[in-house]
This record gives structure tokens, C-alpha cells and sequence, in this order.
């Protein structure tokens, strides 16, 4: 029997998968579905990939490998997720919008197998550091024109990827939209990790008292790019509650949905907010 969009409750298991990927679209989604099996033994009930999790490395490569949205690697995760009954952020992959023109898009699949809500990722990651990293992802990748929440059977939740997180004012818009959990799938580097992943995904949840799940790459994928990982579920009141540090890993968390109001209670920011002058 299908289960209910609206089983989550108030309470529920949530878990952030830590992984390598590489160009290798066939071994990525394997790995990646042993992560979900795993898990899922360890009773979660949302399971967030990380950004770029079937296909990372060369953008050429990548790009060879965009998909369409339902395509086989959507299709194989709302398989799993109807199979285990669970919700699925399938971190990001490439959709294909033009030739050698992709997305760089997040989708939530739900408990039956159904796409609940599909992201475009706004801010692309265009920097040139020097003498550790120069990428620009704006040669290939369109960005989206959409702020997006989304009902996850009960709750509301935000979506964002990885460089979006440096820009407050999306995670705000997300927060005034009713978001109480906001996803965060990435692979932010360990060139700008090590200083700033840290303060900017808690601050993100202690400004806008919402839950944090923020699920990164980790490792060095084949266009030598090296992920921070450090993967991390925060809560409102910006307690670290499971950290993945340095090796592939599943962390879990438990989302309790009455701490959210306790906090939004005792500090109601949003009520102190003066429009009137910004």
C-alpha cells in the first residue's frame, strides 16, 4: 500500500550522506544507493545526497553526462525511496537545458516515488583564487530563476546548493516562505572549507532558526579539485547535531520540529524585523 505524503510527524530521522564521487555515473549511483540501504537501517525517514553526487570531475564529462528530469538517475532514487518508503534529496546533477547547457539542479523525491519539487542552483561558483583554485561554473551551467520551498508530506523545506550558502538573503526568503528545514547539498572545496563551511552553515540556521542539512563531497575528484566534507545537521539554535569530519560516511539526526517553534518562540526574530528600514 502507498504510504501518506503527511507521515513524518513532528518528530523524525534525517540523514546526510558523505561520499567521493567521480566520472564513473554507473558506480556513483551504486555507492550511493548502498548509503541509502545503510541508511535507512539506521531508521531515517529523509535521506540528502550530496551536490553533484552521480557525476563529478571534468565539466566536460559532466556535461556529457546531464540527464533529463525523471531521467535514469531520478528514476533509480524514486525506486529506492518508494521502496523504503522514504523521502530522497537527490543532492544535484546536471539537466541537460541546451546544448553543452545544463542546470545544476536538486530534486526531492517523496515516499511514492514522486518528484515533490525540483531546484535550479541561483549563484554559480565563478572564483579564481590564487594559486589554489580557479573554476567557473557559468561556462556551462545556466543558472536557475526560481526561489524554491516545497511541502515534504508536513514540513516545509527550502532548497539550496552548495555556493548559494555564502547569500544570506536566499536562506531569508526561504525562512519568510515557511522553510523549516533547508537542504544544502554540495561540493564546497577544502580551499574555502576550512575557514568558512563551518560558520556559514551554522549561521544559516541560527539566523533564520530553521534546521540545517548540509550534505558534502569529500575527497579529490578527477579534475583535482578536493571537497572539504565535514558534512553537518544543525539545529535551530545552531547545535551541531552530527558532523561526518573527514571519510565517507552517513551521519543521522533526529528533527524535532517542537524545538523549531520553542526557539522561534522565545527569539521571534522574524517578528522583530524592521521592514520599515530595510
Amino acid at each position: 500500500m502507498a504510504k501518506s505524503e503527511n507521515e513524518l510527524g513532528r518528530k523524525f530521522i534525517v540523514a546526510a550522506i558523505q561520499f567521493c564521487s567521480n566520472e564513473n555515473k554507473a558506480g556513483n549511483l551504486k555507492l550511493a544507493g548502498k548509503f541509502i540501504d545503510n541508511a535507512v537501517k539506521n531508521g531515517a525517514d529523509v535521506v540528502v545526497l550530496p551536490e553533484m553526487f552521480n557525476c563529478c570531475g571534468h565539466t566536460k564529462v559532466m556535461v556529457e553526462n546531464a540527464e533529463n528530469i525523471p531521467g535514469d538517475t531520478i528514476n533509480a532514487l524514486s525506486d529506492r525511496a518508494e521502496k523504503h518508503g522514504i523521502f530522497i534529496v537527490c543532492g544535484s546533477i546536471f539537466e541537460k537545458v541546451g546544448k553543452n547547457k545544463v542546470h545544476n539542479t536538486s530534486v526531492i523525491v517523496g515516499r511514492n516515488g514522486n518528484i515533490v519539487a525540483k531546484y535550479s542552483k541561483v549563484h554559480l561558483f565563478d572564483v579564481d583564487i590564487q594559486e589554489k583554485i580557479r573554476y567557473k561554473e557559468s561556462e556551462n551551467v545556466v543558472a536557475g530563476k526560481k526561489i524554491v520551498t516545497a511541502n515534504m508530506g508536513n514540513v516545509k523545506v527550502g532548497m539550496s546548493i552548495c555556493y548559494d550558502l555564502r547569500f544570506c538573503e536566499l536562506y531569508r526568503s526561504l525562512a519568510l516562505n515557511g522553510a523549516q528545514i533547508i537542504f544544502i547539498p554540495s561540493a564546497f572545496t577544502s580551499t574555502t572549507g576550512e575557514y568558512h563551511w563551518d560558520p556559514l552553515v551554522k549561521a544559516r540556521a541560527i539566523e533564520n532558526q530553521s534546521f540545517v542539512v548540509a550534505a558534502n563531497q569529500i575527497g579529490t575528484s578527477p579534475n583535482n579539485i578536493t571537497c572539504y566534507g565535514n558534512s553537518m545537521i544543525v539545529d535551530p539554535w545552531g547545535r551541531v547535531l552530527a558532523k561526518a569530519r573527514d571519510k565517507e560516511n552517513v551521519i543521522i539526526a533526529e528533527i524535532d520540529l517542537d524545538l523549531l517553534e520553542e526557539v522561534r518562540t522565545e527569539i521571534p526574530l522574524f517578528e522583530h524585523r524592521r521592514t520599515d528600514l530595510y
